[in-house]
């Protein structure tokens, strides 16, 4: 498979989140989103702003620094907001059950370096840099399953 590659510019938060929406308006259980960054990059805002946009009904999104997982029923389905920050390596990411959800569950996970081996080759990758102002950030769109092509594509129009 053919990696590809496209960059945005996302001036604000604002901004941030309405590309979040978009992107969840076209996510189903399987999808897996890796979000990568510093802290402070935007991958909780981010994650937080998809999650609220599919939720059936109106609910808090915590991060799930500490819980590690956060599980929400969504109008596409179930999703797994996953933080592995704190996980010492794949070990800890199988002992979650969060391998098995990539199959069953829209999964966005923040921190994916801890999967190493464990990385799922059709995810959509996302990486989060600032940007020319201190509100903005670049976010970097990595993937090679085809599936996401059209995906990507949507989020530009």
């Amino acid at each position: 498979m053919t990696a590809e590659q496209k960059t945005h510019t996302l001036p604000s938060p604002e901004h941030t989140s309405a590309l979040a929406r978009r992107l969840g308006a076209d996510l189903h259980p399987g999808d897996i989103v890796l979000l990568s960054g510093g802290i402070g990059a935007g991958k909780t805002h981010f994650a937080r702003s998809l999650i609220q946009s599919l939720l059936i009904e109106p609910e808090d999104v915590p991060s799930p620094t500490f819980t590690l997982v956060q599980v929400y029923d969504t109008r596409h389905g179930e999703l797994w907001h996953s933080d592995l920050y704190r996980l010492s390596g794949p070990d800890d990411v199988v002992e979650l059950g969060l391998v098995d959800a990539f199959e069953t569950a829209i999964c966005l996970i923040e921190w994916p370096d801890k999967l190493e081996d464990l990385m799922p080759q059709n995810a959509l990758s996302l990486r989060f840099t600032d940007g020319p102002t201190e509100a903005a950030r670049l976010l970097t769109m990595d993937w090679t399953d085809p599936r996401w092509t059209p995906v990507v594509r949507n989020l530009q129009a």
